[in-house]
């Protein structure tokens, strides 16, 4: 933001390891509002990078268009404490909207803007029916190839990534944001804008997994998620509901299959059982 100075940062040990260096820079973190039809919507706190990105992407999270051609207009201005997004919806979209409309500060994207009740918030998902493009090799090839696409990670030590891999684990599009709502939010608009099949690839996340993470990967139409830290009871729960294949813990040595509809990896833990069975002398 104009008129912060960037303090003098250093490391202290702890140990007598060798001291790291600080990092190159600090994570950019600032109001982001969001105004449709001439009304406040919502303040998000996130990161000012690929903001038309984040405007689509958070527009169809939001329930409030289908895809970018939903959205009349866009505008994004940068002000002195902040930025500011615009956007024009068409007036069948834009009525439901008055009725959610609430002017709030929220730390991330949560999912819940607006909702009143608890049959709100665990509204039906539509399912997903697409076969998922995921295997053991993609997601390993996407968790070794994650961190040659985060260069404001890499730079601060402080985003999250959202990843958009093909069926063989390439990575084919990553955005970045303080928020780990706000990254997939991102990502979902570049792909929404690059008219990216969703069909053909999982979304990795560099994150926990959380009910509402598991909500934007299906209402963006992608089939299988797969997230680096753990996944929520909510979560997994909304993942069984809406068809939704998902993978929690991904690590260099394995990770958790949390919901698996289609069988993907039902070999792979029949051969991990008889493994274990051998090794224990069954």
């Amino acid at each position: 933001m104009p008129g912060c100075q960037t303090p003098h940062i250093f490391r202290i040990a702890f140990t007598d390891a060798p001291v790291r260096d600080a990092p190159e820079a600090l994570a950019q973190e600032q109001p982001i509002a969001f105004e449709y039809n001439g009304l406040g919507y919502a303040v998000m706190l996130g990161t000012p990078h690929d903001c038309e990105d984040f405007a689509v992407g958070f527009t169809i999270a939001e329930g409030l268009a289908n895809g970018p051609e939903d959205i009349l207009a866009l505008a994004i201005a940068p002000l002195d404490r902040g930025t500011i997004i615009r956007i024009t919806l068409p007036e069948d979209r834009a009525a439901p909207l008055r009725e959610r409309l609430r002017l709030r500060l929220v730390e991330g994207s949560c999912g819940l803007c607006g909702l009143e009740t608890i049959d709100d918030v665990l509204r039906p998902l539509a399912p997903i029916t697409a076969h998922p493009a995921l295997s053991v090799a993609a997601i390993t090839a996407a968790l070794a190839a994650l961190r040659c696409h985060q260069p404001l990670g890499r730079a601060t030590g402080a985003m999250h990534a959202a990843a958009f891999c093909d069926g063989a684990g390439q990575i084919i599009a990553t955005r970045e944001d303080v928020g780990r709502h706000n990254a997939l939010d991102k990502l979902i608009g570049h792909m929404a804008r690059m008219k990216i099949d969703p069909h053909t690839g999982f979304v990795l996340l560099s994150a926990r997994c959380s009910y509402e993470l598991v909500e934007k990967t299906v209402r963006a139409g992608v089939p299988a998620l797969v997230t680096i830290s753990a996944a929520s009871d909510l979560a997994v729960a909304r993942a069984g509901e809406a068809g939704l294949t998902l993978i929690a813990l991904a690590r260099d040595d394995g990770a958790l299959v949390m919901n698996d509809p289609h069988a993907i990896f039902d070999a792979v833990a029949d051969a991990d059982t008889r493994t274990k069975g051998k090794a224990h002398g069954r």
